[in-house]
């Protein structure tokens, strides 16, 4: 970051977007969704290391197939009636131009585990925006149904997320 995006930032849901994807089918098919909406925050220290955290909506997930939906949903995965969004802290990131290495936890279904991702950032003016990668091991967030071993051990999350500066309370 530069010393000119050095400050508080929220998170512009209409800019941003959260969406997975997993190999299934022993490796034949990768199932692709998205979530319904990215809510959070984040400061730039003046060393330029970006905190924060987002905020997804794990209820509105959307795999284009409603039947696989219900079951994502449901306690065999995000069980989202007792855990509705999922959680990316963002304990530091630290930019190179425009590329971004970072590192955090992530939390879903009640459970956690560590994340490390990269990524790209662009600024324009008033905007910051993060797009990142990374490998979720679901098994570690107690997603482990696993009918005749169907599914990989792994997922792959991105986010892009739009930051805006955060405007100063009276």
């Amino acid at each position: 970051m530069s010393e000119s995006t050095v400050g508080a930032w929220v998170v512009d849901p209409a800019g941003s977007t959260a969406a997975f994807e997993s190999k299934t089918f022993w490796g034949l098919v990768t199932v692709r969704g998205t979530f319904g909406g990215v809510t959070g925050s984040g400061a730039v220290a003046d060393d330029g290391t970006f905190s924060g955290e987002l905020v997804i909506d794990t209820t509105k997930l959307d795999t284009k197939n409603k039947k696989r939906d219900v079951h994502l949903r449901s306690a065999d995965f995000f069980d989202t009636e007792k855990h509705p969004t999922m959680v990316v802290r963002i304990a530091s990131a630290k930019r190179d131009g425009d590329a971004v290495v970072g590192t955090g936890t992530i939390e879903a279904a009640g459970k956690s585990q560590s994340l490390t991702f990269t990524g790209r950032v662009s600024d324009s003016g008033d905007a910051v925006t993060l797009t990142t990668v990374a490998t979720i091991d679901h098994r570690a967030l107690g997603m482990t149904w696993n009918q005749l071993g169907m599914l990989s051990g792994t997922s792959t999350g991105s986010v892009t997320a739009k930051f805006m500066r955060a405007q100063a309370t009276a």
